[in-house]
């Protein structure tokens, strides 16, 4: 067995975000080369939900372009990690021990929510990459669950990460706002100050009570990722934030990173 890893939340922001990195990217890619190298990284992201939740088995990954209306250039991005078939039914009966109706899917590819974050963390694409389904109908309770469900594989090698948006309203991203939108960064710092804390119910409220909660996430699957990545923690503390910046004026970058990182 390797140590335990920590758990990671990553804010993967638009598709765009794998030609334009930004402030985050190379914070990314840092901490990839900072982290002991897993024996595979599993993703939970909002861009794979099903009523049940699913587990890739498939040993090769196909990239997925799941979006349209952006650069050309982005479908022509191919990212090749391999799988981890063995992990990934290890996942499977984690989630099925917890009550969850857990079913393995054996050729679904990596979407944008995955391997766009990966291609900064892990550009050689040399660390197996498979995702769990976020399953639908979830709340905080059942989202915060989930993680733990999957907590036992960060002790197995497995870097457990939530991929998903600090912030996440689609129309206001639309209407391509000049400028930061101060709404974000007061979102983004209510969410900070609850996971430099370690203030797991706070973390839990929070589409309930920080400020301009429904502003930031008009739906929640985007914010749901950042619970599931806490709930595999062992602790939330020690918890580091990398301050990612704040994309096309409305999507706050940050990704948080819960437990111990050596």
């Amino acid at each position: 067995m390797s140590s335990r890893r920590p758990t990671v939340f990553i804010s993967h922001g638009a598709p765009t975000f794998a030609l334009e990195p930004g402030q985050a990217g190379p914070q990314l890619a840092k901490l990839g080369r900072e982290l002991p190298r897993p024996e595979a990284v599993l993703i939970v992201s909002p861009h794979w939900m099903t009523l049940e939740s699913r587990v890739s088995t498939a040993p090769r990954p196909q990239t997925m372009h799941d979006f349209g209306g952006f650069d050309p250039a982005l479908r022509r991005i191919d990212y090749p990690a391999p799988g981890h078939p063995d992990l990934a039914r290890r996942a499977v009966d984690l989630l099925r021990a917890a009550g969850w109706q857990a079913l393995a899917h054996d050729s679904r590819g990596l979407d944008h929510g995955a391997w766009v974050p990966m291609l900064h963390m892990y550009p050689g694409a040399d660390v197996p990459v498979f995702q769990a389904s976020l399953p639908a109908h979830l709340d905080a309770q059942a989202a915060w669950a989930f993680g733990t469900a999957l907590a036992p594989l960060a002790g197995e090698g497995v870097l457990i990460v939530g991929s998903g948006s600090l912030t996440h309203n689609l129309t206001e991203f639309m209407q391509h706002p000049v400028g930061k939108v101060a709404y974000v960064s007061e979102f983004a710092a209510w969410v900070r100050e609850a996971v430099e804390t370690g203030d797991g119910p706070r973390l839990r409220r929070t589409l309930v009570a920080a400020p301009h909660a429904r502003r930031a996430h008009p739906t929640p699957e985007h914010f749901w990722p950042l619970l599931v990545a806490a709930g595999a923690a062992e602790s939330l503390a020690p918890a580091r934030v990398l301050d990612g910046g704040i994309a096309d004026g409305v999507l706050s970058m940050d990704t948080f990173v819960f437990g111990n990182e050596s």
